[in-house]
């Protein structure tokens, strides 16, 4: 019996590693789980040390005959930190130089969200979780992205700038620099501090890791929703700039007047916030009507999958069977 040619998908995100081996056919045979792939932080190598943790636990928890031991035929790497082509060169050079497969592809992860959520391999995707990036892809294969380095490149409206800008309010508001605002009250209550104040001296001697401002984000869409005027100025921001992004990817592909998915991910938009949601709605009424939007509820992993299925060729059914795998019913 000839063997079945295997794909190893990998999405790296920056809270976990999860890795999927799925046959030509579209079975997938094992998945497994690690720590979080952070490039810039940790390193090249030790992120892809997470990839190989998670590659180990698939292989131990395979059932029996299931063969994912046998050499990868092509790896699908859709990694968070891969933001600029030399990048994803590094990162490939790694997974090379550890044998992982004659056939080895590396991209951001929102290419990945991207197959994942559209019926088809091209389209829009724009993620906002704890960052924000958004990615376009052609029917012809063009792509527009962007650098998505934060602040220096421009990005503003994941779920950690939101509680930035909330602190930044916030602290104004205590010292009489800025408008009164519930976030005041949020802020001391969510860190157990007395003063704003405080809370800023402690992240600024390192007493605070500033990374846990991202708990402040609910706590900014409920002050919104309660009438926050602060609060649902960057709510607005934050469905402006998913917008732009989506209406620049849309436009740099001559996409604008084309009928075109654009998928939604990332835990901000995933949650369907009762106040965000219809402000995005509206926003793409106006600004790209053509645009379909579609919120993501499969994990990306499939996305990576179906990208690495297509690479070797396979069947549309192989296709369907992978979606079954992970679409709800």
């Amino acid at each position: 019996m000839e063997r079945r040619r295997l794909v190893l998908a990998v999405d790296g995100g920056n809270s976990k590693t999860d890795v999927a081996v799925v046959a030509d056919d579209g079975e997938v045979l094992a998945t497994g789980r690690s720590g979080p792939f952070a490039p810039q932080s940790d390193g090249v190598a030790a992120a892809v040390d997470e990839v190989e943790e998670a590659v180990r636990q698939a292989v131990a928890g395979a059932s029996p005959g299931g063969c994912v031991d046998a050499g990868f035929d092509h790896v699908a790497a859709y990694l968070a930190g891969a933001d600029l082509p030399v990048e994803e060169e590094a990162l490939a050079r790694e997974f090379a130089a550890r044998g992982f497969g004659p056939d080895i592809v590396v991209r951001n992860d929102t290419f990945a969200l991207l197959r994942a959520g559209a019926s088809a391999p091209w389209g829009v995707a724009v993620v906002c979780g704890a960052g924000i990036n958004a990615v376009g892809v052609a029917p012809t294969g063009e792509v527009a992205r962007f650098p998505a380095l934060g602040r220096l490149s421009g990005d503003w409206g994941g779920g950690l700038g939101v509680a930035e800008e909330a602190l930044w309010h916030a602290i104004r508001a205590e010292d009489g620099r800025g408008p009164a605002t519930t976030l005041t009250t949020l802020v001391k209550a969510h860190f157990g501090t007395a003063t704003v104040e405080d809370l800023v001296l402690a992240l600024h001697f390192g007493h605070l890791d500033a990374d846990r401002l991202h708990e402040l984000t609910p706590g900014v869409f409920a002050a919104a929703a309660d009438g926050d005027a602060v609060a649902l100025s960057l709510v607005e921001r934050q469905a402006e700039e998913v917008t732009v992004l989506a209406e620049v990817c849309l436009r740099r592909l001559n996409l604008l007047e084309t009928p075109t998915e654009v998928v939604l991910g990332g835990g901000i938009l995933t949650a369907r916030d009762p106040l965000l949601t219809p402000l995005l709605d509206s926003a793409f009424a106006d600004r790209a009507p053509r645009a379909k939007l579609i919120v993501a509820d499969v994990p990306p992993i499939m996305g990576a999958a179906l990208n690495g299925l297509e690479r070797l060729g396979a069947t549309e059914a192989a296709m369907a069977r992978l979606r079954a795998r992970y679409e709800r019913p």
